[in-house]
């Protein structure tokens, strides 16, 4: 079975790419996340920060990364701080990278214990000008905690408070959302994982499952192929279920003819798939699925081809909505004088398809990029529309993974069937 990885002189050329975006006199410096309570003296699984794996590879709790470029000391261009481990954190939580597998890793050579952080930035600091420091920027982010890069930022603003401190977010975003070539590999293998995953449902689903049964059959899957888990709370949603967008109860009977939607995906090393698929319990659409289902399958198939190097997302979107909106005349569920008399901010047919067509794709499932630029070749997204109307009791969406190409794109998740003539086929 072929596992890709990501290089260590893959990361080295990720690093550079960010150093040509930082001018003279700067230095970036990025924390990990915190280890997120739940209750008692318990833990969230840690969720490290993607810019530090994207950089380096590096998953680690209280790792630091310390890019300066112009440093007088060649050895202080590239600086990572990891925690030093002892045979009490070994037998308690496992081994910890030492400083020799953290420089085969990143390619970085000079690593430091993280309790050397105070000596390295007095000496850092006396030379930068600028300081470029990350927050989490994402334009969907809802925190209510002061996360480990917030605190850091204030801490280091009160002990040097003359430098000219910067934003890090915005280039992030931008190189992130060109997917270096080994990340694409490392990508279509999660989708690969996906694919599978899906093929298993169809041979499984039958009415008399329940949805929580369907997500085992995911699990064990992922699981089974290397995949770490799931990459966010699987939606399995029989019937009206589907009409839910977010439903992650996942406790329902799946009954004879209802539709079941699928949205689950896994991750493989550190990055997302995410994937979307209606299938009948029965293994036959009914012609009201039927027809509901090709239509948004026919908006998705427009959509990819309209996701194209030069377009910005917010036109990409408007010209999704003018096709959903024709097919939700034909299916006799607005009107045209509805579309006439429509508020433009919450156009007519928002009223069965009220969520966004694509997002960015990767290291996280709603990846980092910037949506005031254009589309460029190397970008990853998803393209996912739907239609849910609750008083029939039934949601669709369909939603693949796709690569941005200069001339095109490339779909990772094609393997997992969306024609109807192929879903009944494979349920058969």
């Amino acid at each position: 079975m072929h596992h890709p990885i990501i290089s260590s002189n893959t990361y080295k050329s990720l690093r550079q790419r960010l150093k040509e975006h930082l001018p003279s006199g700067s230095v970036a410096i990025l924390v990990a996340n915190d280890i997120m309570p739940t209750n008692a003296d318990g833990t969230m699984p840690y969720m490290p920060n993607k810019d530090i794996v994207y950089l380096t590879g590096v998953d680690q709790e209280e790792t630091v990364l310390i890019l300066f470029p112009d440093a007088v000391n060649p050895q202080n261009r590239e600086i990572l701080l990891i925690r030093e481990t002892n045979e009490h954190i070994a037998r308690w939580e496992g081994e910890k990278l030492t400083k020799e597998q953290a420089r085969e890793l990143t390619g970085i050579q000079n690593v430091q214990w993280r309790t050397q952080l105070p000596r390295i930035l007095k000496e850092v600091m006396a030379e930068a000008e600028f300081v470029y420091l990350n927050t989490n920027e994402h334009l969907r982010r809802d925190t209510q905690v002061i996360s480990a890069e917030h605190r850091f930022a204030l801490q280091l603003r009160e002990e040097y408070p003359l430098h000219q401190y910067r934003r890090l977010s915005p280039i992030m975003h931008y190189l992130r959302s060109i997917k270096h070539p080994e990340e694409i590999e490392v990508m279509k293998k999660a989708a690969e994982i996906n694919t599978a995953a899906y093929l298993r449902i169809l041979r499984f689903l039958r009415p008399g499952v329940t949805e929580y049964q369907l997500q085992a059959e995911f699990i064990h899957e992922y699981l089974n192929s290397g995949a770490s888990g799931f990459s966010y709370e699987p939606i399995i949603a029989t019937g009206a279920n589907a009409c839910i967008l977010h439903y992650i109860k996942n406790h329902s009977l799946v009954k004879d003819g209802d539709l079941v939607l699928f949205d689950v995906g896994c991750w493989y090393r550190h990055y997302a798939s995410d994937v979307t698929r209606c299938f009948p319990a029965n293994g036959t659409f009914d012609p009201r699925q039927r027809d509901v289902y090709n239509a948004v399958l026919y908006v998705q198939k427009e959509a990819m081809n309209m996701l194209r190097p030069g377009i910005l997302l917010a036109d990409y979107h408007k010209k999704v909505g003018v096709l959903m909106t024709e097919v939700l005349i034909d299916l006799h569920l607005i009107t045209r004088e509805d579309v006439e008399k429509q508020d433009t901010d919450w156009p007519a047919y928002k009223k069965y398809f009220m969520h966004g067509t694509s997002h960015f794709l990767g290291l996280d499932v709603h990846d980092v990029g910037l949506w005031h630029k254009p589309v460029e070749a190397g970008m990853v997204f998803t393209v996912e529309p739907g239609i849910y109307i609750p008083e029939e009791k039934l949601g669709i969406r369909i939603e693949d993974n796709i690569l941005v190409t200069d001339d095109g794109y490339e779909n990772f998740t094609a393997g997992i069937p969306k024609e109807i003539e192929d879903i009944e086929s494979a349920m058969r």
